[in-house]
């Protein structure tokens, strides 16, 4: 199972980045769990200074943008 982790503190950009990272998720058919890091410290510790970020299996894919759907789907094969 792969793991989704969205980094960010609940801002409407990283609302609407989980729903588009959900959408792909779901359009690629993958087997996966959806994680919310909203601690700033823990954000941090990953070495993303700006949200929203995208973490695949503990590996940052992106930070400080939302990307398309199509752009996402690229992140998560």
């Amino acid at each position: 199972m792969m793991k989704l982790q969205i980094l960010g503190t609940g801002c409407p950009k990283c609302k609407t980045l989980a729903e588009r990272v959900e959408q792909a998720a779901k359009e690629l058919g993958l087997d996966y769990e959806m994680v919310k890091v909203t601690d700033i410290n823990e954000i941090m510790n990953f070495g993303v200074m700006m949200t929203p970020g995208l973490a695949v299996d503990g590996v940052v894919k992106l930070a400080g943008k939302i990307p398309n759907i199509e752009e996402l789907k690229k992140m998560l094969v």
